[in-house]
């Protein structure tokens, strides 16, 4: 298989159903119901809402890097928000009608986990709002 590689270098090769399977072994309940099942976690609560260090926030299925502390804001909302993705290659974008309105929806590229929605209401430069499960990233710091 050819693998499949973003503009900042990173493999986007899908990952098969078994590949996908073996990974979310390793999460909890909570974290499947969001990655796999499209999941929200309540607001407020989640880990890396007030996480300020400088580092990236990477998919917890596969390990992709998703976005970077340098886009975060603190948007209000009670969600790790971002202002632009590390890669936009690193993410797809999903019509979602669900819950009786209409959204974006973001998922990893890689491995089609849910990490949450992207609103039009962000600040500049790019006015977007990237609003993530803490449950569906993993932060890494710089070393």
């Amino acid at each position: 298989m050819t693998q499949a590689l973003s503009a900042s270098g990173f493999d986007l090769t899908p990952l098969s159903e078994e590949e996908k399977q073996t990974r979310a072994r390793s999460l909890s309940e909570e974290e499947r119901r969001i990655l796999l099942n499209q999941g929200t976690e309540p607001p407020f609560c989640g880990g890396l809402l007030d996480n300020k260090d400088d580092g990236t926030y990477h998919c917890k299925l596969c390990d992709l890097p998703l976005f970077t502390s340098s886009a975060k804001f603190e948007s209000g909302t009670g969600w790790p928000s971002f202002y632009e993705p590390f890669d936009p290659q690193h993410i797809r974008e999903l019509h979602d009608s669900s819950h009786g309105m209409v959204r974006v929806e973001i998922r990893c590229a890689r491995c089609d986990s849910h990490q949450g929605h992207v609103f039009p209401d962000g600040p500049p430069p790019t006015g977007q709002r990237y609003c993530l499960n803490s449950a569906s990233m993993v932060f890494k710091g710089q070393d």
